[in-house]
């Protein structure tokens, strides 16, 4: 059973702390939906990409359908996916067992977050304040810097005790249970997860015309796994598909 080190946990929880923030300007907006970046993130800072990038690929997959109305989101995929993969990652869970993991975390990191907006709702108030004054320098205070500081002091210090103190913790008592009807239960959970996502996203910008295309990709990754065939190749193939489709598609509009 390995251990995360002050340093790692540091680094990781400066990570979500920043996407989290927007500090790098609305790019990453799309870092904090996409919990593949955490993952990566996670991965290079514990020396294992290729283990945080598998356990990320199924938490990816509960989150693919998910939509953010107004900024907020029923529960934080950056949050969940740096806490869920370190504590897999030491505990030695499957993927789908880690999903069980960053459901109730992210859910948690949802609070802090909305809690955010409830302190920003104060900063507005400065904001139209400097506004009046037509102070600029003020305004840059109110809109860019204060916020970041609001969100490094909600989100860092709990990420770095929940990573150094609580994951080692979590992934021993994990790892205790390990091969018991617990593990039977969270990778069950973990899978119907992973399976509802996968359904969101096809109900949120899937069309009838196309569900085809879905069983396509689908019977074709199934039917020619022993080939070996990777993603690079299925994405090229999907591409020649498209652009096939589209040829007939405006033929059938000019007619």
């Amino acid at each position: 059973m390995g251990e995360i080190s002050a340093t790692q946990a540091a680094l990781i929880a400066l990570w979500v702390t920043v996407v989290q923030a927007r500090a790098l300007g609305y790019s990453t907006l799309m870092l904090r939906f996409s919990p593949m970046m955490t993952g990566l993130v996670v991965g290079l800072v514990l020396g294992n990409v290729p283990l945080a990038m598998t356990i990320t690929a199924a938490i990816q997959l509960i989150y693919m359908g998910m939509i953010a109305p107004g900024g907020a989101m029923p529960s934080e995929p950056a949050v969940a996916t740096a806490v869920a993969v370190p504590v897999a990652m030491l505990a030695g869970l499957a993927p789908t067992e880690a999903i069980a993991v960053a459901v109730p975390v992210g859910l948690l990191g949802s609070y802090i977050y909305s809690f955010r907006f409830f302190i920003n709702s104060f900063i507005v108030r400065l904001m139209d304040k400097y506004a009046a004054e037509a102070n600029d320098k003020g305004l840059t205070f109110a809109i860019i810097i204060l916020p970041i500081l609001v969100s490094m002091v909600l989100f860092f210090p709990l990420l770095f005790i929940g990573l150094y103190a609580g994951a080692p913790v979590i992934a021993s008592f994990l790892a205790q249970l390990s091969g018991g009807i617990v593990f039977h239960v969270l990778g069950a959970v973990g899978g119907g997860l992973a399976a509802l996502g996968i359904a969101l996203i096809m109900k949120v910008i899937g069309k009838t015309q196309f569900i085809v295309f879905f069983l396509l990709a689908y019977f074709m990754a199934v039917s020619l796994k022993s080939l070996g065939i990777n993603t690079v190749t299925y994405a090229i193939i999907g591409g020649i598909i498209a652009y096939l489709y589209t040829i007939c598609a405006n033929e059938n509009v000019e007619r």
